[in-house]
């Protein structure tokens, strides 16, 4: 059996909470087009235990798996923009932070 990752081993529960719901979706998605697990497992080039990984939220499959079950629901747009740098509000909150300082310095020395 495959070592377990730190990163898995750290994975904060609001996104293990994320991945059990999107498996969970995954799966509605499957049984509302009446495909079997053995179906769609072959349509996503997996052994049904890891479709059924995959369903249950299991952060260990891969991303590639993910994707691919994206696409055949043509949702894979959605995963294009999971992490878009316009919708990234850390990065602006830092840049108008540094962008204030910035100014600070310029009115402290002017």
């Amino acid at each position: 059996m495959p070592k377990a990752s730190p990163a898995l081993d750290g994975l904060p529960s609001a996104a293990a909470s994320a991945l059990r719901k999107l498996g969970a979706d995954l799966a509605t998605a499957r049984k509302r087009r009446r495909e079997s697990l053995k179906a769609w497992a072959a349509r996503l080039n997996v052994s049904v235990p890891t479709l059924m990984r995959l369903e249950k939220g299991d952060a260990a499959v891969s991303v590639g798996v993910v994707a691919t079950a994206l696409w055949l629901l043509n949702r894979h747009g959605v995963l294009a923009e999971a992490a878009d740098p316009k919708e990234d509000l850390g990065a602006l909150e830092a840049e108008v932070q540094q962008a204030r300082q910035r100014h600070a310095r310029r009115s402290e020395g002017g």
